[in-house]
């Protein structure tokens, strides 16, 4: 596929160095595209209903039902660490793609194997960088966009200002 003439070859991908002194370890995080396999795996919590003078309404509100949001939730961004992790080849030993309940292991096999909170710290943002759009990443594009538009211009042979004034030609006669 192509759009405006580029052609998209895969997801987002940001690349994070970790300094060793027996080698560099090379951290990959890959946009996640597809949550289908999250969606099969992890069902999402349904509010519990209520009675009131209305008829029956969701209870959205229940602590039960907010607290299984909120692991909902974190087991989604864990879910999206792992899956965004995968082009890094780590060789997990208790986390395992298939079962959720093993998602969250992530940071602590990442701190077993001697990987500080910092770079784990740092290998988060680098999951998030891969998976979302600041800012910064969008006016540097539009920069570099802007400058190719420049260097269109400037390549061109026409002339590269409008002129002050057009002549004109003799008064029409009615």
């Amino acid at each position: 596929m192509r759009i405006g003439g580029v052609e998209v070859k895969g997801p987002n991908e940001e690349i994070l160095v970790l300094p060793r002194m027996d080698g560099d370890i090379i951290i990959k995080a890959q946009a996640v595209n597809d949550m289908k396999m999250f969606d099969d795996l992890v069902s999402e919590p349904k509010p519990p209903v209520r009675l009131t003078k209305n008829g029956k309404e969701d209870n959205v509100k229940d602590k039960t039902y907010l607290e299984k949001v909120a692991r909902y939730n974190q087991l989604r961004f864990t879910y999206m660490v792992v899956q965004s992790l995968i082009p890094s080849e780590i060789e997990w030993e208790t986390v395992k793609l298939d079962e959720p309940k093993t998602w969250p292991n992530w940071e602590t096999e990442l701190r077993d194997a001697g990987i500080s909170e910092v770079e784990i710290n740092r290998i988060t943002v680098c999951v998030m960088q891969a998976n979302s759009l600041d800012e910064a990443k969008l006016k540097a594009a539009r920069e570099v966009f802007l400058r190719g538009t420049e260097e269109e211009v400037e390549d061109s042979s026409g002339p590269q200002t409008e002129p002050e004034s057009t002549p004109s030609g003799e008064p029409v006669k009615e």
